[in-house]
C-alpha cells in the first residue's frame, strides 16, 4: 500500500510571533514543527493540523498561506523560495 506524503505547511516565512508563539508564515508552534519532523507522525494528525493552522489565520494571512502552500504542493518549492531564486 502506497501512503500519500503530506507536504509540510512551511512556506519559508519563518518568524515567530512573540505573543502567540505562532509562526507568521504557517501559524505553527515550535512543538507542532517538531511533531511534523517526527517520522512516526500520522497523516491524519498532519491533515488535522493543517486545518487547525488555517483556522488560526484570517484575511490576507490566510489567503497568502493558501496560495503559497498550494504552490508548494504543485511545484515542490515554496512560493517565497521560488521568487527569491528568480530575482
Amino acid at each position: 500500500m502506497l501512503v500519500e506524503k503530506i507536504i509540510s505547511p512551511c512556506i519559508s516565512i519563518c518568524k515567530t510571533d512573540p505573543s502567540t508563539g505562532y509562526c507568521y508564515g504557517c501559524a505553527r508552534t515550535s512543538e507542532e514543527k517538531a511533531i511534523w519532523k517526527d517520522e512516526n507522525t500520522t497523516n491524519e494528525w498532519k491533515i488535522n493540523n493543517i486545518s487547525e493552522l488555517k483556522n488560526r489565520l484570517s484575511g490576507w494571512q490566510l489567503s497568502s498561506f493558501e496560495e503559497s502552500y498550494d504552490f508548494k504542493i504543485k511545484n515542490g518549492i515554496s512560493l517565497a523560495k521560488h521568487k527569491m531564486m528568480n530575482k
